[in-house]
């Protein structure tokens, strides 16, 4: 068990110990997330504030807290540390100049103080506060914040150069078996001779062996929310919790905070619920702005007036409605780009939902889309490894990721099977097109036999979930 430490107004309680102006109270163990909680440390006591961004519940805070109890661990001091919780009702009427005499006040003289604000977005005017703690006092800043209107134009400049951004996600699928308590066991196959990967089980706490493959069934249907740990894997109780996300974010993220920006821009939560829907029920499939409107009137998810167009939103109120849920983090597009002109192209983009818990929460749990779905997850894994994606076009064939980083270049196929012969053709005809020399995959749940087509990775995309 660790201590949180968080700042309130003095009070009396059960369970609850006041150490120098800080409360300590006793809460669960919390699950390690290694990747996000090393970039902190590799930040920690430099000048850039650390702003972890991502979707609401995805373990934003409880990521401050395991920075927290790392200063602990290697002698920082309890009253060196602050953390205010802006989703805490103590703090529902703080302003910008409140908060900053409520950190003056506390801060001690000849000390470097660690500042942790979580969910910052709610205070108005957070940037100047946040400039005045970097000028006024010997400090180390760390924020979380669940939409990335945070770190907008108009508020970024204040921080220019002087900030680093860790995007948080959900759960990986390796953390999700770490969350869940597995173990992951390698399986000699009764077959010496066999051409097929060794097999692998997972372990429960209990000893219980199951398939790999079940568990990542698993994943696929309940996602990767933190929370789901703490409930366990029920669908009811998952319901209640995906309802409670997708509620706070539509709610407090985007309907909330248009309002305070003035913006009046995302004003019917209907249409903005339809956007959703048919977005989720869409990854990976190439969108037109232009044609959503009608499309969601096909599909019957909006009403036509009479045999006229009039109930049809513009484009531009849609792309309205995208980029406040792209900003939310409930949504992530994806661009093209042609290989051969060596540039990005404007139209049909994709988008991908951040997890596949809320969309199977929001279009009922039952299998769809099987391949757009892996699809998601692969996307999402390759943000996690830190590749800038697109999608790839050569001629008039399309290559489902091109993967980037500063070292490296991948071009990725994912698909259910490779069993057959017409789908090995169909994934590997783009690939077989490109003349360069970096790595080209085909990831699959059914591989087949064969590790390699003329050169083209065959890989088992759980176990590459799986790997380093």
């Amino acid at each position: 068990e660790i201590a949180l430490f968080v700042l309130r107004f003095p009070c009396q309680d059960k369970g609850v110990t006041v150490t120098g102006g800080v409360i300590m109270i006793k809460s669960h163990k919390l699950k390690n997330r290694e990747s996000y909680l090393s970039k902190l440390i590799a930040f920690q006591d430099t000048e850039p504030v650390k702003i972890v961004t991502g979707i609401r519940r995805c373990g934003k805070s409880s990521l401050l807290q395991l920075m927290i109890q790392h200063l602990l661990d290697t002698g920082v001091s309890a009253e060196q540390i602050l953390s205010v919780n802006f989703e805490s009702f103590a703090f529902r009427h703080m302003t910008a100049d409140g908060l900053y005499q409520y950190v003056k006040e506390r801060a001690l003289p000849d000390k470097r103080m660690y500042l942790f604000f979580d969910e910052l977005q709610h205070l108005e005017a957070w940037e100047e506060a946040i400039n005045a703690f970097r000028v006024d006092l010997d400090c180390d800043i760390y924020i979380t914040g669940s939409n990335a209107y945070l770190l907008s134009s108009e508020y970024s400049t204040y921080l220019s150069g002087r900030c680093v951004e860790i995007k948080m996600l959900p759960l990986s699928f390796q953390e999700f078996l770490a969350f869940h308590d597995f173990e992951v066991e390698e399986v000699n196959s009764a077959w010496s001779g066999t051409l097929s990967e060794p097999r692998s089980q997972a372990l429960d706490q209990d000893g219980n062996r199951y398939d790999l493959r079940e568990v990542f069934d698993a994943y696929m249907h309940f996602g990767g929310m933190p929370g789901i740990a703490d409930i366990g894997l029920d669908q009811e109780r998952a319901l209640l919790l995906l309802d409670s996300i997708y509620s706070t974010v539509v709610v407090r993220d985007i309907l909330e905070r248009e309002k305070r920006r003035g913006m009046r821009q995302i004003t019917d939560s209907t249409l903005l619920r339809k956007i959703v829907l048919f977005l989720a029920d869409n990854i990976g499939s190439n969108i037109s702005l232009s044609s959503i409107g009608n499309t969601l009137i096909n599909a019957g998810l909006m009403e036509q007036d009479s045999g006229k167009r009039k109930g049809v939103p513009s484009p531009h109120t849609i792309q309205s409605y995208i980029t406040a849920l792209q900003e939310s983090y409930f949504f992530y597009e994806i661009k093209r780009f042609d290989i051969k002109g060596k540039e990005f192209l404007r139209t049909l983009g994709k988008y991908y939902i951040v997890d596949m818990g809320l969309r199977n929460y929001l279009l009922g749990f039952r299998n769809r889309d099987s391949g757009h779905a892996l699809e998601n997850v692969v996307y999402f894994e390759l943000l996690r490894r830190g590749y800038d994606v697109a999608i790839g076009k050569i001629d008039n064939q399309e290559i489902d990721f091109i993967a980037t980083n500063t070292d490296d270049k991948l071009y990725i196929q994912v698909t259910e099977s490779m069993l057959s012969e017409d789908g090995r053709k169909r994934e590997l005809a783009p690939l077989q097109k490109i003349r360069d020399n970096y790595p080209k995959l085909v990831l699959s749940l059914d591989q087949g036999l064969d590790a390699s087509y003329e050169g083209i990775k065959s890989l088992n995309l759980i176990n590459w979930l799986l790997s380093n």
